[in-house]
């Protein structure tokens, strides 16, 4: 009823689309991207391209799945803008350029980390960054997503065996970084 409503360019199932996407996909895009602003921007360019694309949505995976691809290609996409701005701004101050383009820090806080922890977060958060992408995609979606190895294979477009060894890597990759900071930090 919805994809067809969807399809037919139907403001109302637009409004209900949204309303039951909402905040999976600014959720999604948050874990990714770890800026509020990044991730309103990153919700309204999925439903934009959702909407713009609904005809070609041939229905071999759930609605949600092509929702979560789109949001997490959407969010790796901004990722990877900012990494070449960064670089392309370090390239800028060697040589001198006057035009050195500026790229913001990001400082986030999960909204769901209680305050004596947040350093420890801080110190998770870079290293999830730090992991291959797709080890990051995998851990994101099952961890901070919640979602099944199911779900996250028709998302990714592998199959289960690969994320569980994604998500096995993940965690071996995670507890090396890591294990020296928290013996620090007890």
């Amino acid at each position: 009823m919805l994809l067809r409503g969807l399809r037919e360019q139907s403001a109302t199932a637009l409004r209900d689309f949204v309303a039951q996407y909402q905040d999976r996909v600014y959720n999604t895009a948050l874990s990714f991207v770890k800026d509020t602003s990044d991730a309103e921007e990153l919700t309204q360019d999925v439903f934009l391209a959702v909407w713009n694309s609904i005809a070609s949505f041939r229905g071999e995976s759930a609605l949600s799945t092509w929702v979560y691809r789109i949001t997490v290609t959407r969010s790796l996409d901004l990722i990877k803008s900012r990494s070449r701005k960064k670089r392309f701004g370090f390239i800028y101050s060697i040589t001198g350029d006057k035009e050195e383009i500026k790229t913001k820090t990001v400082n986030w806080i999960h909204p769901g980390i209680i305050e004596e922890n947040r350093e420890k977060a801080a110190y998770l958060f870079n290293a999830i960054d730090a992991l291959p992408e797709n080890q990051k995609v995998a851990f994101t979606l099952s961890k901070m997503e919640q979602l099944s190895q199911k779900e996250i294979s028709e998302i990714m477009k592998i199959n289960e065996g690969a994320v569980e060894s994604l998500l096995q890597r993940a965690k071996q990759n995670l507890r090396k970084s890591l294990e020296d900071i928290y013996e620090e930090l007890k």
